[in-house]
């Protein structure tokens, strides 16, 4: 029988452990649920902050609906398509590169003062040219979004984005974010390392009545972001020792093994085995009323007698020895 090197705690070993992390319990209680973790991705927030941080977009998204009607004297439907927590270096190469072919994203940076950026509005080039033209009366635009702006529609592109800024500090006095540039640029406008941790809130915008929609994003350092949520969010919720206690326990109890059955074991020779033929007869060193071995990663675990069940081979334990493992 191939052993293998794995080893498998034992049922004591095993009870020890719960029992260790349970010998303290508390009377709290909660359900413990687990969910898949990307180790790709930050993990600032928790669920629950998220879903709160959820309701500040929405408000976020009102008001830039609001402040782009008084700039344009249209009404407009804000929505926010997503958001999402990512590190700076999945986007730290973007709009970098002068050798990049094709139109690069328009950027505006923000923070809580001049001198300390801590996020930016980024207008990709379709939604710049939808902004420029459509939404600011010039609707029979067909120009595509590979052309130049005018020092006009440049202007009113960066009064529309610095409304999406002021939307955001008006959403909540924690976040009081102010423009710290004068013009948009087409590289990103903050020193980025590549592992800060980002919040993504991507929305989309449409005049009401009209099929054209833009997409836009706002990034913004979660520790940042922070503080907009923290008075309405919940602390996290700690788990008791028994809960604690009962996901380990339920957990290991599912873990699949592979279990051999050993019959006997008995050496020979190479030549021996080269030269075993169909009908040959090998010679076991065990009676037939001697049990099997059941083996778990390499250690006996049981003994049982050879049976049949269902016209199968079967094992009918004997013996265990989970206790001294």
């Amino acid at each position: 029988m191939t052993q293998t090197t794995e080893t498998i705690p034992g049922r004591a070993k095993i009870q020890q452990l719960l029992a260790a992390i349970g010998s303290n319990s508390r009377d709290d209680s909660a359900q413990v649920e687990a969910v898949d973790y990307d180790w790709h991705l930050p993990h600032f927030f928790n669920s629950k902050q998220m879903k709160q941080l959820g309701v500040f977009t929405a408000k976020v998204a009102a008001l830039i609906a609001e402040k782009f009607a008084a700039l344009c004297q249209k009404n407009f439907e804000v929505t926010i398509a997503s958001t999402s927590e990512h590190f700076a270096g999945q986007f730290l190469g973007q709009g970098q590169d002068n050798n990049t072919q094709g139109p690069r994203n328009y950027y505006l940076p923000f923070g809580l003062g001049p001198e300390d950026p801590c996020g930016f509005a980024s207008i990709p080039p379709q939604t710049a040219v939808i902004w420029a033209t459509q939404l600011l009366g010039d609707a029979s635009s067909k120009e595509g979004q590979n052309r130049s702006f005018s020092d006009l529609e440049m202007a009113l592109l960066y009064d529309m984005t610095r409304s999406v800024v002021e939307a955001i500090a008006a959403a909540n006095e924690k976040c009081a974010f102010r423009v710290s540039a004068d013009s948009m640029t087409d590289s990103l406008p903050i020193q980025l390392k590549g592992t800060e941790e980002f919040c993504k809130i991507t929305f989309k915008v449409k005049t009401v009545g009209s099929e054209a929609v833009s997409e836009a994003h706002i990034l913004v350092l979660c520790e940042k972001l922070a503080p907009a949520i923290a008075d309405s969010t919940q602390p996290i919720a700690k788990f008791s020792d028994k809960d604690i206690t009962s996901a380990i326990q339920a957990h290991v109890e599912k873990i699949s093994i592979p279990v051999t059955v050993q019959l006997a074991c008995v050496p020979v020779t190479v030549e021996q085995a080269l030269n075993l033929a169909v009908g040959d007869i090998l010679l076991l060193d065990k009676k037939i009323d001697e049990p099997a071995l059941l083996i778990a990663a390499g250690r006996t675990v049981c003994k049982g007698l050879c049976a049949k069940s269902a016209g199968k081979y079967a094992i009918a334990v004997t013996d265990t020895f989970f206790e001294t493992i």
